[in-house]
């Protein structure tokens, strides 16, 4: 996945403001279609990672479930119920 920079790599310019040294900048339009193409991508992404998760749940289903032979331990709090209030 690329990072913030990458999708603003052809978009910059440098401009001058008066009294200060050349600063990075990016037009408005250009922004908004880096962000767009920044969304786009993380759909693609998020439906790649939902197939990976689907075909793997997939995978899990096939396998036999293992028998877990830990006994039932019951939960005690660390401190007293006057101390909750």
């Amino acid at each position: 996945m690329k990072n913030a920079a990458e999708y603003l790599e052809n978009r910059v310019f440098e401009a001058r403001r008066p009294r200060r040294d050349l600063q990075p900048v990016v037009a408005y339009a250009e922004a908004v279609q880096a962000i767009e193409a920044a969304l786009a991508d993380a759909e693609k992404y998020k439906y790649l990672l939902m197939r990976a998760l689907r075909r793997h749940a997939d995978d899990l289903a096939g396998l036999p479930q293992l028998a877990v032979s830990a006994p039932e331990a019951s939960v005690v709090p660390m401190y007293g119920l006057e101390q909750a209030a």
